[in-house]
């Protein structure tokens, strides 16, 4: 009888150890999947707080920098140094009129120093070339004759900008004219009463031309004043073409040299 009931019951422990090592196996690995998952969660929970902290600061960063290159080009607008050359023709005016036909060529080149972009303070040499009229020749018994003013400027500039392309400005200041004269083949005789020309070319200081016969190539310094305007007009390569018109004016002694350049240039 009991080696009949010895072996059941050693079946009956084998399969409830079996039974419980594979419930003890299946646990393991349960815990095993729960441990490696937790992890993978709590990654994937980062990332996005880790993104989400980054984000603000790469987003602000660029807005920063185009906020900060809008502030510097709106800061810079204007050219603190600017430069111009141009070329053109001249009208006389007053006494100079009398004497000296208009449309002759002129020419000029010049410098500004901006303080903002409506100030500045701007030099320009200036070239005009005086022919006599006929008539002024006969006056002066020569067959022909060489005659020009060479003139400094330090003037006030103000600038009013009209658009982004278009510009408008105005300039005024004292003046320095140099102004020569050389007759060709003159046959006045020295000591010859003085005319309203004589005066004007600068060749009597008395009531008479002067005995040595430097006359016939006289040279004046005249201080004076000038004032103009100009429009500006901007071309893609940010060039500006520019069309001015000056009123120049100068004096010594009683004589006076006026002429009004119109000339077309660039500044940059």
């Amino acid at each position: 009888m009991i080696g009949k009931f010895a072996a059941p019951s050693a079946l009956k422990l084998a399969a409830f150890n079996l039974l419980m090592t594979f419930i003890l196996v299946a646990q393991s690995a349960a815990q095993s999947e729960t441990g490696q998952a937790s992890p993978q969660t709590g990654n994937t929970a980062s990332v996005p707080q880790t993104s989400a902290s980054q984000q603000p600061s790469g987003g602000q960063q660029p807005a920063e920098e185009e906020e900060s290159t809008s502030r510097r080009k709106r800061g810079h607008e204007y050219k603190k140094w600017q430069f111009n050359v141009g070329a053109g023709v001249n009208t006389t005016s007053g006494t100079t009129n009398d004497f000296v036909r208009g449309g002759a060529f002129t020419a000029m080149a010049g410098a500004a120093r901006n303080a903002n972009r409506y100030l500045g303070l701007r030099a320009d040499f200036i070239y005009a070339n005086l022919p006599l009229r006929a008539t002024s020749l006969e006056l002066a018994q020569a067959t022909g004759a060489t005659n020009y003013a060479l003139a400094a400027t330090l003037d006030p500039i103000i600038n009013i900008p009209a658009s982004k392309d278009w510009g408008l400005y105005i300039i005024f200041g004292p003046s320095f004219i140099h102004r020569h004269g050389s007759l060709d083949s003159d046959t006045t005789p020295p000591g010859s009463p003085c005319t309203a020309f004589w005066r004007w070319y600068g060749s009597c200081s008395s009531a008479s031309v002067p005995l040595n016969g430097n006359f016939v190539s006289p040279t004046q310094n005249e201080w004076g004043y000038n004032f103009g305007a100009g429009i500006s007009r901007k071309v893609p390569s940010g060039v500006e073409v520019y069309v001015e018109y000056r009123f120049m004016h100068g004096s010594n002694s009683g004589v006076t040299t006026d002429f009004r350049p119109i000339t077309v240039g660039f500044r940059w």
